[in-house]
């Protein structure tokens, strides 16, 4: 007998923190904290955990890695109970967890679950972290994070996901092109944008009032810092606006006064995209090119891919592997192949190295491609650069044997595959 699918794995919250990897780290750490206006509680070699002003333990997880992008976004519930029923109801579903339920080692501790979304993101539900005490709040810094937005390739598939298994509720659309979800009385916590890939847009930190936000910009500014887009107040969500970039590329927010939700009376609308209702005060004018180009991002395959010279040093390793089982006789086409054939290749990747072959410099595989206009933000420095073609090197000539024919003496023989699989591009 079919079972229907249980209702929302929990009831959330709030939006915890965010995780951020950058390979940027020193950078993006000293401007979150000294510019941003964050607190260091914890840090570790390459990780860094910032706190607002709230009761939060920390609203920003920082984490040395060679690709831009989301790490995680964290949610919290009332009880490890809470987690644990969560837990049962994510495998009742057919969602894995690929981290507990149980205690987090990390920084704050806790007691979570993490699991992925059919994008690949990563998502965490904790409970019990470690308390703090509230700073005050007069300064003009950061209470916490308050949203995220999620570039999609199917921002109706996203929001069925976010709302049928985490329980969020749609508070508004912008057209067909974002949504609006809320987990609180916050107008929203997560949004998603339609979008060519997979990608963090931005995260947004709530300041105080709008007193403390306009103080915010003003002490960016003394730091030589103006924002790319804003100040404005947005239709959806009726919150101020003003956007930046930190070291790594990643879009940041300020703002502030967002719209609180009364559920038995609010009622989801669908806003026009028109800029009189993308900023209602129309004081921050259109965005810039560099603010849209950074939104966008670069294709993020989630934090638990494997990095591209990894995939590629696994593939290398499986052909290796394969070549020499053909030439143990394991495998068909043995013949016309010495006995002491030697994978000269092999020696280099188990050294870390990549494979050249014995193609020259000017092979055109080597070369990056003439045309970037497919390419995301970023990425046409990326396309051209030494790690991208030393990737190539390693895809496009696998291994070289000794071939013995029977018209003459041994010869060199390159195995390569027909074309080099294309790495995600890197800021």
């Amino acid at each position: 007998m079919h079972r229907p699918p249980p209702g929302p794995i929990a009831r959330l919250r709030h939006l915890r923190y965010v995780e951020l990897h950058t390979p940027a780290f020193a950078e993006a750490a000293g401007f979150y904290e000294d510019v941003w206006g964050l607190t260091t509680v914890e840090s570790d070699t390459g990780a860094r955990w910032l706190r607002g002003t709230s009761d939060e333990h920390h609203v920003l997880h920082l984490t040395e890695h060679e690709r831009v992008g989301l790490g995680r976004i964290a949610f919290a519930v009332g009880t490890p109970g809470e987690v644990d029923e969560a837990a049962r109801r994510l495998e009742a579903r057919g969602i894995v967890p690929v981290f507990g339920p149980g205690p987090l080692e990390q920084a704050g501790g806790g007691y979570g679950v993490r699991f992925t979304d059919p994008e690949r993101r990563l998502v965490e539900i904790s409970a019990d972290v470690h308390a703090v005490v509230p700073r005050g709040r007069d300064g003009a810094v950061p209470v916490g994070v308050t949203h995220a937005v999620l570039n999609t390739t199917d921002i109706d598939a996203a929001v069925a996901f976010y709302c049928d298994v985490l329980g969020l509720r749609v508070s508004d659309w912008s057209e067909h092109q974002m949504a609006f979800l809320r987990c609180n009385a916050d107008h929203h916590c997560i949004a998603f944008n339609q979008a060519e890939w997979t990608s963090l847009n931005h995260v947004a930190y709530e300041m105080t009032s709008v007193d403390h936000f306009m103080r915010g910009l003003g002490r960016l500014r003394h730091h030589g810092i103006t924002p790319q887009w804003g100040p404005g107040r947005h239709g959806p969500g009726n919150n101020t606006f003003s956007y930046f970039t930190d070291p790594s590329g990643l879009v940041c927010e300020y703002t502030s006064e967002v719209a609180q939700i009364v559920e038995d009376a609010w009622i989801a609308r669908v806003w026009r995209r028109v800029p009189e209702l993308s900023d209602l005060w129309g004081t921050a004018g259109p965005p810039s090119p560099e603010i849209r180009c950074r939104m966008a991002g670069t294709p993020d395959p989630g934090p638990l891919a494997p990095l591209p010279h990894d995939a590629l040093a696994r593939g290398l390793h499986d052909q290796v592997a394969q070549l020499q089982r053909l030439l143990e006789g394991d495998l068909p086409g043995r013949r016309g192949l010495a006995e002491g054939a030697v994978v000269d290749d092999a020696r280099q990747l188990r050294a870390g190295q990549p494979a050249l072959g014995e193609r020259g410099a000017d092979d055109p595989a080597d070369r990056a491609p003439a045309d970037h206009a497919h390419l995301p933000c970023g990425a046409h420095a990326a396309s051209s650069s030494s790690s991208i073609q030393g990737c190539s090197r390693v895809a496009g000539s696998l291994v070289v044997v000794s071939r013995t024919s029977s018209s003459g003496p041994s010869e060199r023989a390159a195995w390569s595959r027909s074309s080099p699989p294309t790495a995600p591009p890197v800021k």
